[in-house]
């Protein structure tokens, strides 16, 4: 999650896209030496630090209204793809199968520079970049081993290596200061949450009954850290608070059980489903909206813009909605799916992933691309 003020917008859209992305949301925040050294399994909660005030981002001007083709870079299929705040660089992954330690897997697209790079994170699960588009990072399998560890790449310092045995699922603050992640223990195959401080130290904020994915998602100014608890009969959302050092939940109720969609840049807003429902919580007034009957996929770092897909229709297969006004948008018209960062602030932008052909001129691979499109 990555930190943004609320802005108004006007909306444009006549177009459909067809898409399918498939993404974890994850993101990762550099350590310090001695930080990274230290193995997550024996980390020991530290004191909170004080929350990084959340930047301004602006959106980036210049870029055409319309459908872009992102993974330009080869033909070998591309997906898994998070877009920065103010629309202006994706990350994505390559869906090739590399055998072994090597190949480039990870790739940033900057669309203002018109620029692809790529970054030395091999096979790179669950690609997600920071708000301000400094840092990547990725789930990546250890070396020679089943087990998985956070890999992160910085434009400035290079790789910044991470120990941790069974860690996956990173979620980066705004300037990628915090982390929250979850790993999974060695025996008991419970699962934590945990948030590790670029400056040093880490917080274990939650100990689950279960390996099921926590699914942490933290916001832009690290303070917030919505995760889901999918333990048996415990089954629910919560939302750790920094300032405070206490955690609440599960937000919808001791007697509905959900599962986390995604936080907020703000942390004002978390979506959760429960049944065939979508809710978008607000955390100062303790209410959910609720959205019958569709799958929530992401929200926008305001939390206004909420993409989902709708269940069993025959209409469009991604709808961007603005929660305040209550109007939606077709973003496709195909079988599509999206997940979490992939909504640009106001929902001017949203990245997606598509195997089918002709949704720009040239795209004939037969393959899955990533695709941004752009509303206004």
């Amino acid at each position: 999650m990555r930190g943004i003020k609320r802005r108004g917008t006007t909306r444009r859209v006549r177009a459909a896209l067809s898409a399918a992305v498939v993404v974890c949301a994850v993101t990762a925040a550099a350590l310090t030496a001695a930080t990274a050294a230290t193995d997550t399994a024996a980390a020991v909660a530290a004191t909170p630090a004080a929350a990084t005030p959340a930047p301004t981002v602006a959106a980036v001007e210049g870029l055409d209204v319309g459908v872009e083709r992102i993974s330009v870079a080869t033909d070998e299929g591309y997906g898994a793809a998070s877009i920065t705040p103010d629309g202006r660089s994706i990350v994505f992954r390559s869906l090739k199968n590399v055998g072994g330690p090597g190949g480039d897997e990870v790739y940033v697209r900057d669309r203002s520079a018109g620029r692809t790079r790529t970054e030395p994170i091999v096979e790179g699960w669950t690609p997600a970049i920071s708000g301000d588009g400094r840092q990547v990072a990725a789930t990546t399998p250890a070396q020679g081993m089943s087990t998985q560890r956070i890999r992160q790449h910085s434009v400035d310092l290079g790789i910044l290596p991470f120990s941790c045995g069974r860690c996956n699922e990173p979620s980066l603050s705004a300037d990628g200061r915090y982390l929250a992640f979850g790993v999974v223990d060695y025996i008991s195959h419970n699962r934590r949450v945990l948030v590790a401080d670029r400056e040093g130290g880490y917080q274990t904020i939650a100990h689950l009954g279960s390996g099921a994915p926590a699914r942490p998602s933290i916001s832009g100014d690290g303070r917030y850290v919505a995760y889901q608890d999918l333990s048996y009969q415990k089954e629910g959302v919560h939302l750790w608070d920094r300032a405070t050092g206490t955690t609440s939940g599960p937000l919808e109720g001791p007697d509905t059980y959900a599962s986390l969609v995604q936080l907020s840049d703000d942390g004002g807003k978390v979506v959760y489903l429960s049944g065939s429902d979508t809710y978008v919580h607000d955390v100062g007034t303790g209410t959910a909206q609720r959205v019958p009957n569709v799958k929530g996929v992401a929200v926008d770092p305001t939390g206004r813009y909420l993409l989902y897909a709708p269940h069993g229709t025959s209409g469009p297969s991604l709808v961007l909605r603005d929660l305040r006004t209550g109007a939606d948008e077709a973003v496709s018209g195909q079988p599509a799916t999206a997940e979490v960062d992939s909504v640009s602030a106001g929902g001017r932008d949203v990245v997606v992933q598509s195997a089918a052909d002709g949704i720009v001129p040239g795209d004939t691979n037969g393959k899955p691309d990533v695709f941004v499109r752009r509303f206004f």
